[in-house]
């Protein structure tokens, strides 16, 4: 496959799921802020601006200027807006390997934004919104997309994002764990609540609700679901090349992923949430690092895409 195709499919994935995952954690604090009238709000919006890699705010900012930046302003890089656009432009890229429909899909969705409908909706709707265009469009490459290279750099990118935004959700969750119903509202915010009460059969706690969101085997959402997700797009890329590699790992990403999978697994739990801001810092560090990796492996001539305000993409 050409790298340009191959990054193109990649970064699609990416852009989907961060758009669809900014607007899960947009919807959490929104609602805390607005039901909780002892939370600090300027102090709320910086800690949400920092995980989400804004570090130039102003001295004193409200729910509206986190909205404007994280939500509306399509030349905030770190917004939906700006996500959905990236995803569009990718997808422009790698046009003649698009079904129609996934195409559509796309365009239609970056339409809205153009169009100033999607600046005119307001909270909760606008996330519900994002989440139903973004389960259209990742429903539609399911249903129509060959399962081939392109499938497995799409659906790589798209696990690398998700372990990403799902360690930012953690990490929210993690700071404003004062609150008692911060992670029911994380757990919602994931889609997780109904699963997380059948596996603990009504058992909610703190460290059961991170344990559920880090480390559960079968949830889509977890952490470790989706970097060994990851893992197996890259060994199949791996595999679907010229020679299989029976030895050890020389791809780099991978080394990283499942380092990184392993040490969460087998580490003691207490260990992990001891601190937890820590060690989701250390998770994206490891997706960017890993992003890098899968840059120089397969786009040639190529440059990592950089989450702004962090360390990588």
């Amino acid at each position: 496959m050409l790298s340009r195709i191959a990054e193109s499919m990649f970064w699609i994935g990416r852009y989907v799921e961060r758009a669809e995952d900014t607007a899960r954690i947009l919807d959490v604090q929104t609602s805390l802020l607005i039901e909780d009238a002892t939370l600090d709000v300027d102090e709320t919006c910086h800690g949400l601006l920092s995980i989400m890699g804004v570090e130039d705010a102003p001295d004193h900012v409200d729910l509206s200027h986190v909205l404007t930046t994280l939500a509306y302003d399509l030349a905030s890089p770190v917004s939906i807006a700006a996500a959905i656009a990236a995803a569009r432009e990718s997808a422009r890229r790698a046009r003649e390997t698009l079904s129609v429909p996934l195409w559509e899909a796309i365009n239609t969705t970056y339409r809205d934004i153009l169009s100033g409908q999607f600046g005119a909706r307001r909270t909760p709707h606008v996330f519900q919104w994002v989440r139903e265009r973004a389960a259209l469009i990742n429903g539609t490459a399911d249903a129509t997309m060959t399962r081939d290279e392109g499938w497995q750099f799409l659906m790589l990118g798209r696990c690398i994002e998700r372990a990403d935004m799902t360690s930012r959700l953690v990490a929210t969750a993690s700071v404003t764990s004062g609150t008692s119903d911060q992670w029911t509202s994380t757990l919602r915010a994931c889609g997780a609540y109904e699963a997380f009460l059948r596996t603990y059969r009504g058992l909610s706690t703190e460290r059961a609700a991170a344990e559920f969101l880090l480390l559960d085997r079968l949830f889509p959402r977890s952490v470790v679901f989706s970097l060994n997700r990851a893992e197996q797009c890259l060994d199949n890329l791996e595999a679907s090349g010229p020679s299989g590699q029976r030895a050890g790992f020389q791809n780099d990403a991978q080394r990283l992923l499942g380092r990184t999978r392993a040490e969460l697994e087998y580490r003691s739990l207490s260990d992990v949430v001891a601190d937890l801001p820590t060690e989701m810092e250390r998770l994206q560090r490891t997706c960017a690092l890993a992003t890098e990796a899968i840059t120089r492996r397969f786009f040639a001539g190529a440059e990592a895409l950089a989450w702004h305000g962090m360390e990588g993409a």
